[in-house]
């Protein structure tokens, strides 16, 4: 394990790529919970505005992205430079994806149902990090041996084979295996295999003339969400805070 450890992890390559990381989820969890506190109206903290404008922590999360990201491109993969690069890119980008969801709405929606997906682009991101340190490479041309390397056939045709099987899982409605699929290539030829949701692409394009596919589809997409929707928005409220109710709708009269 120690071997392992130091092979893969601490290793001069990879311990930039660690430090982001280890900043990234600690910026994500220390915004949370200051975020909570302000929402609860409790702690020393409060909303930053300037000139009446609320400042979300989205925008020094750019300033910090950028400076981190050319930073470590001017600094190389070691040295003191490449680790501060590394930690400032970490934090900048938390504090992006902890806003994805109002970059993605243009709209200040932290605290609603549709703010979750802040939450889950942060663990989607961290885990793929996670994947690259274990040492997954993108596309599974990771171990390739001296004759394989040589082989440029043999990388080039492996790359086209598992990019074809995340393309397809895409178009499926299975985004988080496609994009785990990058990392894994298993993942995304299960996703290419299994029946495609309801209303994606490929069951529009597949489906329209199959009754027998459009229903199993449908059957099995309702069984999956009843079972892990849940417990999905558990996880996330955990992790991000419970979004506020909406708005009851006023009944229309005539």
């Amino acid at each position: 394990m120690g071997h392992w450890w130091v092979r893969n992890i601490v290793e001069p390559g990879k311990l930039p790529l660690l430090l982001a990381l280890t900043a990234f989820v600690l910026t994500f969890l220390i915004t949370r919970v200051i975020t909570r506190l302000i929402r609860a109206g409790k702690g020393p903290f409060g909303n930053i505005k300037a000139g009446g404008v609320h400042v979300h922590h989205v925008v020094p999360g750019v300033v910090l992205t950028v400076v981190g990201g050319f930073g470590a491109v001017a600094a190389g993969r070691s040295g003191f430079g490449a680790y501060v690069s590394a930690v400032l890119f970490g934090i900048g980008a938390g504090l992006v994806l902890d806003e994805f969801a109002l970059i993605l709405h243009l709209d200040d929606v932290y605290w609603s149902a549709a703010g979750r997906k802040s939450v889950e682009m942060v663990v989607l991101t961290a885990a793929l990090v996670l994947l690259l340190l274990a040492g997954f490479v993108p596309f599974g041309v990771n171990d390739l041996s001296a004759q394989e390397s040589q082989d440029r056939g043999t990388v080039v045709s492996t790359i086209a084979v598992n990019f074809l099987f995340s393309l397809i899982a895409l178009s499926k409605g299975k985004a988080r295996m496609a994009v785990f699929g990058v990392v894994v290539p298993v993942i995304a030829l299960v996703g290419a295999i299994r029946l495609a949701r309801p209303g994606s692409p490929w069951a529009k394009r597949f489906y329209r003339r199959r009754p027998r596919a459009r229903a199993k589809a449908g059957l099995r997409a309702y069984h999956h969400d009843r079972r892990w929707s849940r417990p999905r928005r558990a996880v996330q409220d955990w992790l991000g805070g419970k979004p506020d109710p909406e708005p009851a709708r006023a009944v229309e009269r005539r």
